[in-house]
């Protein structure tokens, strides 16, 4: 997340076109905590809060509450809350940088479409 909020970063537009409605994000309790927690650490808790508020309140924003966990990430568990809200939400894409999740390159069930930001920003966004 922090990765797209900075005015500077490359990454920027991803943020820019979620404020603007071009895609939903999908996100549970558990996706929100995270975001504040590491927002929090890398910025300020006033600034976590306003923009885990501006999600709250914008109309793409899918809420969901997985009512499973299917434990596929091993090497970091604190990452299958990002996979079971993907699954839940049917999302037709897992956005992340984290090698942990490129193990799921490799198991036929679920199947998720995880793309690295560069990716995103390529097939997404054009």
């Amino acid at each position: 997340m922090l990765q797209i909020i900075a005015r500077k970063s490359p990454y920027r537009p991803i943020w820019d076109a979620f404020l603007s409605g071009r895609y939903d994000l999908c996100v549970s309790n558990d996706i929100l905590e995270e975001y504040q927690e590491i927002l929090e650490q890398q910025i300020t808790p006033t600034v976590a809060e306003n923009v885990v508020l501006l999600i709250l309140n914008q109309k793409n924003v899918r809420f969901v509450d997985p009512h499973f966990r299917m434990g596929l990430i091993t090497a970091d568990p604190d990452d299958n809350k990002f996979v079971d809200c993907a699954f839940a939400a049917g999302a037709d894409y897992l956005v992340s940088e984290d090698s942990h999740f490129k193990v799921l390159h490799s198991i036929p069930f679920p199947q998720l479409n995880v793309v690295t930001l560069d990716e995103f920003l390529r097939t997404r966004l054009v």
